[in-house]
């Protein structure tokens, strides 16, 4: 465990002996997970790293807009990268909101976090939300030798009154992992629903439409299979699925078979039971996407849609699902989840199931259903 720099920003690094694992005060986000050159395996990041020079969010401007976009907006993207916190909204703030200060997807991604190391083994992150009454902690841990990564978190409610919000972990893949031609994507769902709002005039999907996982009703043509990223240059979407609540874990995964690696997340179903699909695919022109951005945001949460807090009240359960959570008064919630990254054989081209079974997560994939298992000796804490 160190302080570091990580382009140009302040960060902590954690160490396994086989993992890197990379966290930014600025915002609270998971930056950069990969293997050590020691290993043997690629070295690259696993995460999505946005194509623009980001900074610390508190350090943001209004004559930054020029370079971020609107203060609103561009706040969050000043320094988004990786893997954000969505809280207590999910999206943009209301008009009123905007007026107080508030920015996309809540606090908690443009606030700035408190890093404490515990015994050299664990990344204890804290963040205050003095708007919505919140306190968030989340504490990162990866035991020598394993390719997996423990988050454990708490929102605890500093008021008197419950509080209804929306908890989303924004993971966010993108090249090389996640690139064109060379990957495969893999969610534990099956319904599923396009967003109402189209895609700034350059959606690949259908407006509002319900369909089953992973073939998406197409905007022209029959349909796309989201399982295949980025296979429409100039094109964007936003959609939602319903993980599949027989199993009390849900998991996402990316497989990238020219660099035979394979990364994603298992959580708790209960507690995060939508993935919500966004993929800009060099389709924004205006800053800091420039034209040149892909990202695919694979983000697991309480809530379907970025709608914001205003609107997510408004439309209701979707599926007979809720869309937020409740931390009661005085009180708090806890949640645990993981993060895995693999060497996978260069000849698969799929993930075709994936399984939680006491220590391990066993993927299968390739044309004959090869079985492969990783294994993390914490995560039985998920299926608690």
């Amino acid at each position: 465990m160190q302080q570091t720099r990580w382009r140009g920003r302040d960060a902590w690094l954690l160490s396994n002996g086989l993992l890197d694992i990379v966290t930014l005060p600025g915002g609270g986000h998971v930056a950069d997970v990969r293997f050590q050159p020691e290993a043997g395996y690629p070295t690259c990041n696993v995460l999505w790293e946005a194509p623009w020079r980001s900074i610390d969010p508190e350090r943001f401007r209004s004559r930054d807009a020029a370079v971020y976009g609107v203060p609103f907006v561009g706040k969050f993207l000043s320094g988004f990268t990786g893997h954000a916190l969505c809280l207590d909204y999910f999206g943009a703030p209301s008009p009123d909101e905007i007026q107080q200060g508030l920015t996309l997807h809540g606090e908690a991604p443009v606030a700035r976090w408190t890093m404490k190391p515990e015994q050299r083994k664990r990344l204890n992150a804290a963040v205050e939300l003095p708007h919505a009454g919140l306190n968030f902690v989340r504490t990162i841990e990866s035991l020598p030798g394993e390719s997996v990564v423990y988050f454990r978190e708490t929102v605890k409610n500093q008021r008197t009154v419950d509080r209804f919000c929306g908890w989303v972990e924004h993971a966010t893949f993108g090249p090389p992992l996640m690139s064109p031609g060379e990957s495969d994507f893999f969610v534990s769902g099956s319904r599923a629903k396009t967003w109402a709002l189209g895609y700034e005039g350059k959606a690949i999907l259908r407006d509002n439409a319900e369909f089953h996982w992973p073939h998406a009703p197409a905007l022209k043509g029959r349909s796309v299979d989201l399982r295949k990223p980025f296979a429409n240059d100039g094109k964007g979407f936003v959609a939602t699925v319903l993980v599949n609540s027989k199993n009390d874990y849900g998991v996402i995964a990316v497989l990238n078979w020219r660099l035979g690696l394979a990364a994603g997340y298992v959580f708790r179903s209960a507690d995060f039971p939508w993935v919500t699909l966004w993929e800009e695919n060099i389709a924004r022109s205006g800053a800091p996407w420039n034209g040149v951005t892909r990202a695919r945001g694979v983000e697991f949460g309480t809530t379907p849609f970025p709608v914001g807090h205003q609107q997510t009240i408004s439309d209701g359960p979707l599926f007979q699902t809720p869309t937020l959570t409740r931390v009661p008064a005085k009180s708090a919630l806890s949640t645990v989840y993981a993060m895995f990254l693999t060497p996978v054989s260069r000849e698969w081209r799929k993930i075709s199931d994936i399984q939680v079974k006491r220590n391990e997560i066993v993927i299968r994939g390739g044309s004959r259903n090869q079985r492969l298992a990783v294994v993390g000796s914490k995560l039985q804490s998920i299926l608690a």
